[in-house]
């Protein structure tokens, strides 16, 4: 089996693909995803988006690789399956973080790679993505989203809601990072994560970080099941 590689590795892979298509013959989206195929890590995802006509509604979102990335929060890969965007489950969800970015992109015709932090049925959802839209003269017939998760996580019900930055900071943590390997992940000073942990370290009556990721975890293992989307 290949090797994993960073996200960035495999965004870049890709876009010197993208790169080498002709405009003036425009090519279908394996030509540039599918030397990225082998590398993408069990927490990347791939799906192509097929733009037909003007309502981002009735274009198509098709997975090309699943995450293998698990939640009891929700089932993932069942939500994204092959549909239109019309038919998914949250449209807030995808009035929010998708159909803005899809024409976006389709209009500029260029990539575009960020951060994305956002709600899905009311939970706390943070990815990196990167947008590849067809190189053409006229309107792209597609686009390609990959993205990385970062997080997906519900607070303990027993404490006021994290905002959204705390979010990454505690699920990193339950990962197992160190508030310098948290730092680097978010793009944050490692003085900013750490004034963080102090805070939730306050807020949950931790002794030291071993006690709130005990909190955390109790909290979570604890959570009701309701939430889940089968």
């Amino acid at each position: 089996m290949l090797k994993d590689k960073p996200f960035t590795a495999i965004t870049q892979k890709m876009l010197d693909a993208w790169i080498e298509t002709d405009p003036s013959q425009p090519a279908e989206p394996q030509t540039v995803y599918a030397g990225a195929l082998d590398f993408l890590s069990i927490k990347m995802r791939l799906t192509v988006f097929r733009i037909e006509g003007d309502d981002p509604l009735k274009w198509r979102m098709t997975p090309v690789r699943h995450s293998g990335f698990t939640s009891s929060l929700i089932n993932v890969n069942k939500l994204f399956e092959d549909q239109r965007i019309g038919d998914f489950k949250d449209q807030a969800y995808m009035a929010e973080a998708v159909i803005p970015r899809l024409k976006q992109v389709i209009t500029n015709q260029q990539p575009s790679m960020e951060l994305v932090k956002t709600r899905i049925f009311g939970i706390n959802l943070g990815y990196d993505r990167i947008l590849i839209p067809q190189r053409t003269t006229g309107r792209p017939a597609w686009v390609i989203s990959s993205s990385y998760a970062r997080f997906l996580l519900d607070a303990p019900k027993s404490h006021n809601k994290f905002d959204i930055d705390d979010e990454a900071v505690v699920q990193l943590l339950l990962e197992g990072c160190t508030a310098k390997e948290i730092a680097t992940q978010l793009g944050l000073s490692h003085r900013t994560v750490e004034h963080r942990l102090d805070r939730l370290k306050t807020r949950f009556g931790a002794r030291n970080l071993v006690h709130l990721v005990v909190m955390l975890l109790g909290g979570h293992v604890n959570r009701e099941k309701s939430g889940n989307v089968n």
